[in-house]
C-alpha cells in the first residue's frame, strides 16, 4: 500500500517538475529558464557543496550576487541547510562590505565574477577580494571560501585555496551559466 501511495506521488510531482519555476532576463538579451525539476537538483547540489563545505543549520553563508538564478538557488540551498542567508547587495562599497562581512561572520560567500547592468560590466568578485585583503589585513577574519559564479566570462582574479567556481562545485557544465 505504501508503494502505491509513493508511486501516486511522483505522478503528481512528474508533471510539477517539468514546468517552468523560473524565467530570468538579463542583459544583454540573455534569458534563462528552469523547470521545477532543474530548480530543486541545483538546490539540493548547492546544499550538498555548503554542506562538504561546513556550513551546518544556523551558520551564516554571505550572498554577494546580483540578480541572477544563482541567487534563488543558494537561497533555497542555504534554506535545506537551516542556514541563515546574509545578502551583500552588489551596491555596496568596499568599506561596506569590509564591515558586512566581518558582522555576518560567514565563512563561505557566494559572488559572482562579474554582472551587466546599465549597459556595462561591472565587476562583482574584484570588490569582494578588496574588502577581504581589507579585512585579513586588520586580522580579524575567519578561514573563508568564496563560491565564484561564472556569470559574464571575464579574467578575475583567484585565490587558489579559498575561491572555487560555482559550477565546477555543483558538478553543472560551463555552458550552463
Amino acid at each position: 500500500m505504501t508503494s502505491e501511495h509513493a508511486d501516486d506521488a511522483r505522478e503528481v510531482q512528474e508533471p510539477e517538475a517539468s514546468r517552468i519555476a523560473l524565467t530570468w532576463s538579463g542583459e544583454p538579451g540573455r534569458q534563462e529558464e528552469l523547470t521545477h525539476g532543474m530548480l530543486l537538483d541545483r538546490a539540493e547540489r548547492a546544499a550538498t557543496v555548503l554542506r562538504r563545505l561546513g556550513v551546518r543549520a544556523g551558520d551564516r553563508v554571505a550572498v554577494h550576487l546580483p540578480l541572477v538564478p544563482e541567487s534563488v538557488i543558494a537561497t533555497l540551498a542555504i534554506g535545506r541547510l537551516d542556514a541563515i542567508r546574509t545578502t551583500l547587495p552588489v551596491s555596496l562599497t568596499v568599506p561596506e562590505l569590509v564591515a558586512r562581512t566581518h558582522e555576518s561572520s560567514a565563512r563561505v560567500l557566494i559572488t559572482a565574477d562579474a554582472a551587466f547592468w546599465d549597459g556595462a560590466v561591472r565587476p562583482v568578485k574584484a570588490l569582494l577580494d578588496h574588502a577581504l585583503a581589507r579585512s585579513t589585513a586588520s586580522g580579524a577574519t575567519p578561514d573563508r571560501t568564496v563560491l565564484v559564479v561564472n556569470r559574464c566570462s571575464r579574467p578575475v582574479s583567484w585565490k587558489p585555496g579559498r575561491d572555487l567556481w560555482w559550477h565546477e562545485s555543483l558538478g553543472l557544465p560551463a555552458t550552463t551559466h
